[in-house]
């Protein structure tokens, strides 16, 4: 739906999302042919297969910002040393730095660029190739939907992590899900603040978190969230940057930023 005001017609926030999801392969498409992107990415398909350790992948800045960019950690950039650490442990391990942090972004860029198991054969795989490449673009048209409706980011975000949902605490775990679920349920903001355990107990009541495997359940949840979006934050009406700040999933959180802050910055 559009609303006209005089000669200015405002998309909604769920008018928008339906418009880049009824033909994503498209949306991706337009994305993939702006030249800044098409540029990076020829880069890195060009230049990632002859990276054979961490050292060699950290060295180049191109391939560096590109991977933590389609992995959604572009604001990590500069924590050099936390994601060596990342990168060297891997994920093999129960006890790896990655699977030890909440925020799973971490291991999965652990997984694409995965030198602790596979060495110097890490980045010949599609995963580490492709694979990356397609986590890239999808991320950078959140992130231009996002310039004109944070909304509209948010449920995009959020389609494309439900299926990874499988407890309250996955919700939790991630400031940007648990956003889209509180503007649904329409908590106040107090809500947030309360007791993480109380908060999962909630979620687990009053969600069925399975509902979130089902694309079509998932797809009527994001319809119900938009329409609470845009009541809250009318699409003429709001900061396209108060939900990407420094304490959303997007951002740091107090808990990572202590373990960045137990390692040494600004290695190459």
């Amino acid at each position: 739906m559009s609303i006209s005001k005089g000669a200015t017609t405002v998309t909604t926030t769920y008018t928008s999302y339906q418009q880049i999801t009824q033909n994503i392969d498209k949306s991706i498409e337009r994305v993939a042919k702006a030249p800044d992107v098409a540029r990076e990415t020829e880069y890195y398909l060009s230049n990632i297969g002859d990276i054979k350790s961490v050292d060699e992948f950290m060295a180049d800045t191109r391939l560096y910002n590109y991977a933590l960019k389609a992995h959604g950690l572009e604001d990590m950039a500069y924590a050099k040393a936390f994601i060596r650490k990342v990168l060297t442990e891997g994920v093999t391990k129960d006890d790896a730095f990655a699977n030890q942090l909440t925020d799973s972004r971490y291991a999965n860029l652990a997984t694409s660029l995965n030198f602790e198991a596979q060495g110097a054969a890490a980045t010949s795989f599609d995963k580490a190739q492709q694979g990356v490449v397609d986590l890239y673009m999808r991320e950078t048209l959140e992130q231009e939907a996002g310039n004109d409706n944070t909304g509209v980011r948010l449920a995009l975000y959020f389609e494309r992590n439900a299926s990874k949902i499988t407890s309250a605490m996955d919700i939790l775990a991630d400031d940007a899900l648990a956003q889209v679920v509180r503007t649904t349920l329409q908590l106040p903001m107090e809500f947030a603040a309360a007791n993480i355990d109380q908060q999962a107990e909630f979620f687990e009541r009053v969600l069925d978190i399975e509902d979130f495997q089902d694309t079509e359940k998932t797809g009527k949840f994001l319809e119900r969230f938009t329409a609470m979006w845009e009541m809250e934050n009318p699409s003429e009406n709001y900061d396209p940057l108060a939900v990407f700040g420094s304490s959303s999933g997007y951002g740091i959180s107090p808990d990572l930023l202590i373990s960045i802050n137990s390692l040494k910055l600004g290695g190459s």
